[in-house]
């Protein structure tokens, strides 16, 4: 009887007989099924996986024994490289998903170059490696057939172009609409939403409105009718695939930003006080050890970018859309890696979703942060929102063993700011609030007040799992 640790197959992992994701001791692998042993052999002989890896467009994989497989009859076993925080398309800023549509299109053209093609064009097949979009689905290409149309054309569109465009065209906040469906924006509700001014614009025309259209009368059609033969050449699939690049590369939010857009640059420190907070937070997260820092609330990053320097990876999470775009673009503008800039609210995170709401997992089961960074968030939560201070304690000792976070007291003006409009029902939002509240979940290890200011920062271990 074998001594191997029992394989677990990923949740999400279920939706394509050619083979799946799973785990034996914490290890990822992908199998591969007997019905896709064309395909995977044209894969490799094609040149295309080789030229897939070259320009760092598909995760590396080695191969693993086929006695690793996790149910029998299996092709073959490979080892993926594994992506270190696994991120959702409705968790990305505007780049980000336009960065990933732009991926999968050229994805698609070197797969034409090499005979092969995309089966799907799924946004979940893309994750950020290194601050760059890559294809983690290595069983996403198959042999093109000739005359066949681009089978995940619609899916495309719903995907990517469709909330590219109203993220555009209405508001950066809709990519949020992909939290709901999870299978891709209905592009007649896109249609719908989209202004009437985009009816005129050749690209949008074409890939949204009309092809809402078309799906609608087919739907009209009746199951009964007999489906078309529908064939297209390789020239006017290319023609297609080019169309789209160049319809999302079109794509602009407006300019502007938002109420917090700028909060960075907006607070109420000093020169004095500012460089205080900055060599204090980097002194307390380097004392704090681990690999991974969570900066939940990080706005456009100036934190984030000091427990990188510290050595972190970092998972920047914000509530704010403009601020999150505007700290990938300046990531991507220096070619920053260490930092993955991510939309989150931790009043209301990202919840698990899908098959049995385990297909794709919430944010807070998704935390692998050693140190958490919350700066200049605390009185959001508890004041903006009114989460009392030993909730806001526990949740944030349910992301991370160790914590470096800013009391900021009522006097502050920021604080000043957010009860300008509203009735302060906080009596116990005060310093000695604080610490009762986090030494429920925390103990103190280190703290020091900002220089020019009241505002205090603490370094603190969680007493319990």
């Amino acid at each position: 009887m074998s001594d191997r640790p029992a394989a677990e197959r990923e949740p999400g992992s279920y939706r394509d007989p050619s083979g799946f994701v799973f785990r034996r001791d914490g290890v990822l692998y992908r199998q591969v099924n007997p019905t896709f042993a064309d395909d995977w052999a044209a894969f490799d002989s094609s040149g295309l996986h080789a030229a897939l890896l070259s320009r760092a467009l598909l995760i590396p994989d080695e191969p693993a024994p086929l006695d690793h497989a996790a149910e029998a009859g299996a092709l073959a076993v490979i080892r993926p490289e594994e992506i270190g925080f696994i991120s959702y398309p409705f968790e990305w800023s505007f780049s980000q998903l336009k960065d990933a549509a732009l991926l999968t299109l050229q994805a698609q053209a070197m797969a034409t170059g090499h005979g092969m093609t995309l089966r799907d064009a799924s946004a979940y097949n893309v994750q950020y490696r290194e601050g760059h979009p890559i294809l983690i689905d290595t069983l996403s290409f198959e042999r093109a057939r000739p005359e066949e149309p681009w089978k995940p054309y619609r899916q495309f569109c719903e995907h990517f172009l469709a909330p590219l465009a109203l993220m555009a065209y209405r508001d950066g906040r809709l990519g949020l609409l992909l939290r709901d469906f999870i299978d891709g924006v209905p592009l007649d509700l896109a249609s719908q939403l989209l202004p009437r001014s985009t009816r005129w614009s050749p690209g949008l025309a074409a890939h949204v409105h009309l092809h809402a259209r078309a799906q609608r009368q087919h739907a009209a059609g009746g199951r009964d009718a007999a489906p078309k033969a529908v064939t297209m050449s390789e020239t006017r699939r290319l023609a297609l695939l080019d169309h789209l690049r160049r319809t999302v590369e079109g794509l602009r939010l407006p300019a502007g930003g938002t109420e917090w857009a700028d909060y960075a640059d907006q607070t109420s420190y000093s020169a004095a006080a500012t460089a205080s907070k900055e060599a204090t937070v980097r002194g307390m997260l380097i004392a704090a050890g681990g690999k991974v820092a969570w900066d939940v609330g990080a706005n456009t990053g100036r934190y984030s970018a000091i427990a990188a320097e510290a050595g972190y990876e970092v998972v920047a999470l914000d509530i704010d859309w403009a601020a999150v775009e505007r700290h990938y673009l300046a990531l991507r503008e220096r070619g920053e890696r260490r930092i993955m800039p991510l939309l989150a609210d931790l009043a209301d995170p990202s919840p698990a979703i899908g098959w049995e709401n385990r297909e794709r997992a919430s944010l807070l089961e998704r935390s692998n942060a050693d140190v958490v960074v919350a700066l200049a968030l605390v009185h959001h939560l508890a004041i903006g929102r009114n989460v009392p201070l030993g909730m806001v304690s526990e949740l944030l000792a349910r992301i991370g063993p160790r914590l470096i976070v800013e009391f900021v007291p009522k006097p502050d003006p920021m604080v000043q700011r957010l009860l300008a409009t509203r009735e302060d029902i906080f009596p116990e939002y005060s310093l000695d609030g604080f610490r009762a509240a986090f030494t429920r979940h925390f103990r103190v290890i280190e703290e020091a007040t900002v220089a020019e200011s009241t505002r205090v920062l603490f370094r603190m271990e969680r007493t319990a799992p």
